[in-house]
Order: structure tokens, then sequence, then C-alpha cells
């Protein structure tokens, strides 16, 4: 690559290219745990199969706006939350000594949905704290509690399977057992997990934790891949075909028990792949990988044009890969759970969601199956809470700087971001320690992040129709695309507005 002081032309060999991705991978390996992991595995154990194309659909639609923020940043070197500050409409002013603080309806609602991305947070770390408790109960009333649950989970199985004679047995045991007494052990392990994503957020050690995140990540999704497959082969769990079929036809599955799973499945909307929280975080990590700095200020030169389009195209690669990554394995995360938790009625909930998940390995893995997914389960819920939190203290810090409230230095913006990087955590794990619901947590702030949707599809097209360079435009294509991805966030964010809020 051609370098000058401040910019840098773009690579145009594939090797070239994938050696400058990292933004779109951060966020497949951030949005695993909660998105896929559970919201998914929860709207497959209620809808069944239903809703598979609703889960493709909430993948694919996505990249259109993120693509179009990144290119926004790149460009104009404008962050989201400074860009989004100008879109028009009602403000908020307020002096505050010398300075005004000035944010507009955005900004302000983009801060609600921050406290519910932060309760989200709570739901994840209080989900590693869960697997923890199991791997390593720290008490005799964890323990028990554990071995009591493994039982019950064991006899949805059994029951399903037919096998009454270890259904008799299960009865038995849990009889000897009796009730099982309460633990905080997931929550002493979600504190612990606290302390060491604080630790690791001041250090600063980012780019280590995110290949090992993105390693791990990938590892716990090639497993689940293999069980997926190895399933076909128990006549019990196997995915037909006739399921795929019925989940590709734009079915919608009827409410039972007073339980709408459409509910469940539009929260999910707005987690899986890339929600509306990684949608804002994008351009923030394009801009700290150097997209921004190597293509320059913006400025009428062919120099300038050339190494835009070069970058632009660069982040295409990023983003689109990502994009395959997360729905491959959001596909497989969703058909698991339709074909296991789907089919014995077990759905993930309370204290024991991660208990109940790890079913959906048993009949391939047998009872290796728990050690499996909890070695996942830790890694990929660790990554997501630790890269989530580095994402929303940069948000945060910005929004501070964007909205007039103060106005920092280099040296001030990096103290700000350790201590958030105290803060925020020590307020999720707090969020879990008084509503130890990791599902509802999730599924309250993806309804947040599905209500936000439409309102990132309006500044989306804002800054398509009236801040891009027109040298730069795309095509017809393109911007049929975004209308499409502004469609499908307007229907999203409407429902969740009706069916959560105004019903």
């Amino acid at each position: 690559m051609l370098k000058s002081e401040k910019t840098t032309e773009a690579p145009t060999t594939l090797k070239g290219i994938l050696s400058n991705i990292g933004p779109g991978m951060i966020l497949a390996g951030s949005i695993v745990g909660s998105g896929e992991l559970i919201a998914t595995t929860r709207t497959g154990a209620e809808a069944h199969f239903d809703f598979l194309w609703l889960i493709i659909i909430g993948c694919m639609v996505k990249v259109f706006a993120q693509i179009e923020l990144g290119r926004h940043a790149i460009t104009n070197g404008k962050t989201s939350l400074a860009a989004l500050n100008e879109i028009p409409g009602p403000r908020f002013r307020l002096p505050i000594g010398q300075r005004i603080f000035d944010a507009n309806w955005f900004l302000l609602f983009w801060s609600i949905m921050f406290t519910a991305v932060l309760a989200q947070q709570g739901g994840i770390v209080g989900g590693v704290g869960q697997a923890l408790a199991i791997s390593l109960p720290l008490t005799e009333e964890g323990a028990k509690r554990n071995h009591y649950i493994s039982k019950k989970i064991a006899m949805e199985i059994a029951m399903e399977e037919n096998d009454v004679d270890k259904i008799s047995l299960l009865k038995r045991e849990m009889t000897q057992l009796g009730e099982p007494p309460h633990s905080k052990d997931d929550v002493y392990w979600a504190f612990i997990v606290t302390i060491l994503t604080i630790l690791l957020l001041v250090v600063g050690k980012f780019s280590l934790i995110e290949r090992f995140s993105i390693i791990l990540v990938a590892s716990f999704t090639l497993v689940t891949i293999i069980n997926l497959f190895a399933l076909q082969s128990y006549d019990a769990w196997a995915v037909k075909p006739e399921e795929i079929i019925r989940g590709l036809s734009f079915s919608f599955p009827e409410v039972q028990n007073g339980k709408n799973p459409l509910i469940t499945a539009i929260s999910t909307f707005g987690i899986i792949g890339v929600g509306a929280a990684e949608l804002l975080a994008y351009p923030y990590w394009c801009i700290e990988k150097g997209y921004g700095k190597y293509v320059g200020p913006r400025e009428k030169s062919e120099q300038w044009l050339r190494r835009a389009k070069g970058w632009m195209k660069v982040m295409h690669w990023d983003a689109w890969g990502a994009m395959l990554v997360y729905t491959f394995c959001t596909i497989a995360f969703y058909l698991l759970g339709a074909a296991i938790l789907g089919r014995t009625g077990l759905v993930p909930e309370g204290s024991e969601m991660i208990q109940t998940l790890s079913t959906m390995y048993e009949p391939v893995f047998g009872s290796f199956a728990r050690s499996i997914f909890l070695t996942g389960a830790i890694a990929v819920l660790f990554s997501t809470f630790f890269i989530a939190i580095a994402a929303q203290g940069r948000l945060c810090l910005d929004a501070i700087k964007v909205s007039g409230f103060a106005k920092l230095t280099k040296k001030q913006n990096k103290t700000g971001l350790k201590l958030l990087g105290v803060v925020l955590p020590l307020i999720c794990v707090t969020c879990y320690v008084f509503f130890p619901k990791p599902v509802i947590l999730i599924l309250i702030s993806g309804t947040m992040q599905a209500i936000m949707l439409p309102l990132i599809g309006f500044a989306v097209l804002y800054f398509r129709y009236t801040k891009c360079d027109q040298r730069l435009t795309p095509s017809k294509i393109w911007d049929g695309c975004l209308w499409i991805s502004f469609i499908g966030f307007f229907i999203t964010g409407a429902y969740q507005l009706y069916s959560k809020i105004l019903s």
C-alpha cells in the first residue's frame, strides 16, 4: 500500500483487503451471546420452525444500514452520535454553566435505549455467572440446586422420548432430593466476571481479548453447527425438509397458553445479527480501525475520491463477511432451539436458562454436552459482555461531548473511557442482582432496539439523500435495498411500540 504522511491508499488485492477487515468481526464477536445463543433459541423454543424466515431477514436486512452508517463516518469523519445529532427535528437545550447542553430528539431516545442495553448486558453477565456456577459451584446449596435442575430437565427430555424406565427412575431421584435450595452462586460469579472485565477495560488490552473472543466464538459456533448436522441421524430430533419449508413459507405460529411467539420474535429481531446498538457502534470501530484517517478529510481531489472508494470497498468486504458469519450462526442456533427445546417444551428462562440451553447438545454429545456447552457459553457470553461494554463506553463518552455537556481533551477522553470501564460493568451486574432473569433483561433491550431501528432507518435515508458526496452516489438497486431495510425497520418498531407500550 502506498502511504503519505496522513493518508493511506486502500489495498487492491484480496489478501490486502482481508488483512484490513476487523470492525465487522468485532460485531460478530459481540452479538453471538445475547442475540444468537439466548434470544434466537428462545424464539425457536416458542415458535418452533415457523419464524425461520423472520430470523434470516432479521440478519440480512440490517447490513445495508450498517454500511451506509460506515460510509458516512468514513467520508465525513464523524461518529454516529455526532452525525445523528445533526438530524433536523425537536431539540432540547439547557444552560450548564458556560456551556449549553444541546441534544436532538434522536440523542434523547438513544439515551433511553442506552439504559436498556446496560440491562441487557446485565442479563449477559448473569448468563456467564450461571454457566460458571454450574461448572464450578461455590457453595453446597449451589451444587445441590444444579443437581436438581439437571434432573428436572432430564425428565422433560425423557418424557419427550417416552422412556418409561428413565422417567420412573428420575421421579424417584427427584423425590429423594426434595425441593432445590436457593443459591446465589450465579451472583457471586457475575461479580467476579465483572471485576475481571473492569480490569481488562482499565488496562486496555482490547486487541488481545478481541482476537481471543473471536477464536472462542468461532470454535463454539463450529461445535453448534456440527451438533445441528449430527442431529439428522436421530429420528426424534432430526430437522425434516417439510419443517424447513414451513419455516421459509412466511407462516405465523398460533398463540398458545396466552403467549404470542411473535412478540418474542420481534424482540429478537431487534438484536439478532447487527442490532440497533451494534449499528450505532460500527462507525466507531471503523474510525478506530483507521478507515476515516486513511481516507483523509473530505475534499474535491481525485486522490481523495480514489481513497474513499478504495476504503469503502474494504468496508463492504468487512460488513458482508461478518453478515455471512452471524447469519449462518443464527440459523444454526434457531434450528437447534426449534428442534430440541421446541419439541420438549423447554423454554430458557430465569436461573435455569443455561441448564435449559445445554439440553440442545445432549442428544448428540450425551453427558459430555454440558461441559461443551458451558465452555462455549462462558466464552461467547463473556466476549459479548466485554466488547459491548467497550462499545457503549465509547458511545456514552461521545454523547457527553456531542451534546455539549463537556469538552474533553485527548487525555481526558482516555481517562473517561477508563472510568466508564469501571462504572458501566457495575451498573450491569447490579441490574442482574435485582432482577436475575437474563432472558427478560435481554428481550427488554431487544424491544427498545427494535423501536430504535426505524429511527436509524430514517437517519440512514437522511444521510444518503442529503449528506452523501455525489461522486459516491450508490446505485438505484442499493437505494432500493435501503428503502426495503427502512420498511422492515418501521414495521418492526411500529409493532413493538403497539404491542409493548400502546396496547
